[in-house]
């Protein structure tokens, strides 16, 4: 603590006269004795009120904080005027801090502080004081209560409650707009003197921004400051007491100050012009480049709109801002094509969406730049004169003739020739067919509009260069209607008329369809084919006709049932007519025309038959059929029991043998001259595996001359068996082979080795080299295998 700390409370100790000289008086007033301090107040029952006068004299203590001195701190003195000096009095004292803060002479009367005193923790203690006689103990003067002052010095600087503040401030403000308050406080007493009054200053941040001292908002001091420049301040402000004076204590505080954007720099293109290239084939929707214009400013203030306002392109370009980039992209908006143009110039404009009205001086917040698009060329398919085609046609048009032409030229300079086809998948049954040259769609099948009235084709265009650049198109085919078929019934009429039906009695209503449609809608007649003397037939006139009767007195017994020929015809050109023959039967009716029975033979069955029990009967005959056929098939193929009724049946096994031949060294594997050699050709043998039916004496063939070609050979006995009858059966396959000369070892099969009567000897085939080992080890083991 510096030394004005100590010097001013000693100054205002000094000047005060009753910190000199603190002190009580006790004053003892007799009781009776009274004394009017003030107006008489009556009573509510006529008496008269005065007031007394105190038995005690008090005042304030007062006591300066902090004091530094070794010896215990004077505060004040009580006495009472009972008191003659002869120490027949003791003085207590209680209350706040008595004895442990504060402490009495109990003779004297004084009041000393046992300790240093902040006033900041207490300003003020509340005791009680009292004098008794010592030697009786009782009070000779009521107590009195008193208070100790506790004075201030400035022993507490100003603290702010942040060490360090943030805030901000629009870029480009006025001076003196307000930024941040700034607010100190002091721990002194503010009703004493000026330790607590608190002043501001700025020690960092000039001349950028000032304080106002008394309140402590920062403003700013400079105009116009750019956020583009410096964004960042730092600034020092400082809070002193005792209004800012000499001596008096201070803290700080730091603020930092950002300075917020405001749209005041406009976008700008880096580049007057910008150049783009993009392909012809390039679809509608493709980007071929950006452009981006550059603000100082940052978030909204930054944001950019991109439009077209000029150029020769402003129809085949268009320009969409991208918001995450802020990049104005330049897409295809129509069709490109080389050979109509290469060159297109826009004038491209990006303005600010958000500008403030406050910085329209700085402007125009827009800039322009051009933008060169050259277009490169491709080897582009064909074109279609048309996206599609509509062909219509009649149905009976001939086969051959031209229905349509589709058109196609190569966009490309070099216009090179096209080929057209038809694409089969949309034509499987084959009815259209295309000149490849010309593109002249004709017929190649006839048409029935009755079975497909549209035909969906697809036509393919292609370059003779290069096929792979290729174009589709739709041809549409309407098939028109001819009046090409004839009016038919339209469902299957069981008409029947009763033996008791009267003439003119209506006994059918028949219509009519037709497949074709023609433009007016469907008209039909119905007439008779001929005049008949039973039926007559009246048309309706709405399609639709009625059969009546022209007699009474039908007969089933007579006539069971009778045909009657109708005309129906159309009433498109060329009128088409058929006739269908309605079958009417003769029924048995009843009173109200309900009919009963049709079947004239119902009348001569026995009365005893039912419908039921005729059923059964033809149930049985059926059944009896069936048994006898079965019964028969079952003897025949008991004839054709095979010889052999052994479970291992020689049809049922296949020896293979995997025998390979010599190779073309072979010369001696096959000889054709064997096929012509009327000596090769064995006696027919019959079929060992069923009962022969008929023994037929086998009969000679002639020789084939030596010339006789093997093809010629082999269909000469192919038809000998089938003129044979004692040939095997047709399911059997003859199948004719040569395997060669003789062999030495004669027939290596098994399958006649059962016929020998005696045991083979099969050693030699161990002399015929390794290709035999396996076959020599199979059948040379066989008397081992006995004697084992």
């Amino acid at each position: 603590m510096t030394i004005y700390q100590f010097l001013l409370p000693f100054l205002l100790w000094v000047c005060l006269p009753h910190f000199c000289s603190p002190e009580i008086m006790f004053r003892r007033t007799p009781v009776p004795q009274q004394r009017i301090l003030g107006p008489r107040i009556p009573r509510s029952d006529g008496k008269i009120l005065h007031r007394q006068k105190r038995g005690w004299m008090w005042n304030q203590f007062f006591l300066l904080e902090e004091y530094t001195g070794s010896d215990y701190q004077y505060v004040g003195k009580l006495h009472s005027d009972q008191d003659k000096g002869d120490g027949s009095l003791k003085y207590i004292l209680s209350g706040d801090g008595a004895g442990t803060l504060f402490i009495i002479d109990e003779k004297t009367g004084d009041i000393h502080a046992t300790r240093r005193i902040d006033r900041e923790e207490k300003a003020f203690y509340t005791l009680r004081a009292q004098a008794i006689n010592r030697r009786t103990l009782r009070p000779v003067e009521p107590e009195s209560e008193f208070v100790i002052k506790i004075h201030d010095i400035n022993d507490n600087e100003p603290t702010f409650p942040e060490e360090i503040y943030t805030a901000s401030v629009p870029e480009m403000s006025v001076v003196g707009t307000s930024v941040v308050q700034v607010t100190a406080t002091d721990a002194d007493d503010p009703s004493y003197g000026n330790s607590a009054r608190v002043i501001y200053s700025i020690l960092q941040g000039q001349p950028y921004f000032s304080v106002e001292p008394e309140t402590g908002i920062i403003r700013t001091a400079l105009p116009n400051m750019n956020r583009e420049n410096r964004e960042q301040y730092q600034v020092v402000i400082q809070a002193k007491d005792m209004g800012g004076q000499m001596g008096g204590l201070s803290g700080t505080t730091t603020v930092n100050i950002t300075l917020t954007d405001v749209n005041d720099n406009p976008p700008r293109f880096p580049q007057n012009s910008i150049h783009l290239r993009v392909l012809e084939s390039s679809p509608v929707g493709t980007a071929i480049g950006s452009v981006k214009a550059t603000d100082a400013d940052t978030g909204k203030n930054a944001e950019v709109e991109y439009r077209i306002i000029d150029g020769d392109g402003t129809d085949m370009f268009d320009i969409i801002t991208e918001k995450d980039t802020q990049e104005g992209i330049i897409i295809v908006k129509k069709p490109l094509d080389y050979e109509s143009r290469r060159l297109y110039t826009l004038k491209v404009e990006a303005e600010n969406t958000h500008v403030d009205p406050r910085f329209y001086y700085l402007g125009p917040f827009k800039d322009t730049t051009i933008v060169k698009i050259s277009i490169e060329d491709v080897d582009e398919p064909p074109v279609f004169s048309r996206s599609s085609y509509l062909f219509e046609v009649h149905e009976d048009i001939e086969v051959g003739t031209i229905i349509g032409t589709v058109m196609a030229r190569d966009p490309d300079s070099s216009s090179s020739p096209i080929r057209f086809s038809l694409d089969r998948h949309t034509d499987l049954d084959r009815i259209f067919n295309i000149h490849s040259g010309n593109g002249s769609l004709y017929i190649s099948k006839p048409l029935d509009r009755e079975l497909s009235q549209w035909h969906n084709l697809t036509v393919i265009a292609a370059e003779i260069t290069n096929p792979k650049e290729m174009t589709r198109v739709a041809v549409f085919v309407r098939i028109l209607d001819v009046n090409d078929n004839a009016p038919q019934f339209a469902v299957f009429y069981d008409t029947f008329v009763c033996e008791n039906a009267r003439p003119g009695q209506l006994i059918q209503t028949i219509s009519a369809v037709d497949k074709d449609d023609p433009l007016g809608g469907q008209k039909f007649f119905f007439s008779l084919a001929a005049v008949n003397p039973n039926f007559t037939v009246q048309d309706n006139e709405d399609n639709t006709a009625r059969i009546l009767t022209r007699k009474n007195g039908f007969n089933r017994h007579e006539i069971s049932s009778y045909l009657l020929p109708v005309v129906i015809s159309d009433n498109d050109y060329p009128i088409q007519s058929s006739t269908g023959t309605l079958t009417i039967r003769v029924c048995a009716c009843d009173g109200e025309g309900n009919m009963q029975s049709c079947s004239a033979e119902a009348l001569l069955l026995p009365a005893g038959l039912s419908t039921g029990a005729l059923i059964a009967i033809l149930l049985c005959i059926v059944i009896l059929l069936v048994i006898v056929v079965l019964f028969a098939a079952l003897k025949r193929q008991r004839k054709k029991e095979p010889l052999i009724l052994s479970k291992e049946d020689i049809r049922d096994n296949i020896v293979s043998y995997n025998d390979e031949g010599g190779g073309e060294e072979d010369t001696q594997a096959f000889d054709i001259g064997t096929l012509r050699n009327p000596a090769a050709i064995e006696e027919k043998k019959l079929r060992r595996d069923i009962i022969p039916e008929t023994l037929f004496i086998p009969r000679r063939t002639p020789t084939a001359p030596d010339n006789t070609d093997v093809r010629d050979f082999i269909n000469e006995r192919l038809k000998e068996h089938d003129l044979d009858p004692t040939a095997p059966p047709y399911d059997s396959l003859a199948t004719y082979a040569y395997e060669g000369n003789d062999s030495i070892a004669e027939s290596l099969s098994s399958l006649e080795s059962g016929t020998t009567e005696g045991d083979q000897n099969y050693d030699y085939l161990r002399e015929w080299g390794p290709r035999f080992n396996k076959l020599a080890e199979m059948y040379g083991g066989g008397e081992s295998d006995k004697d084992s």
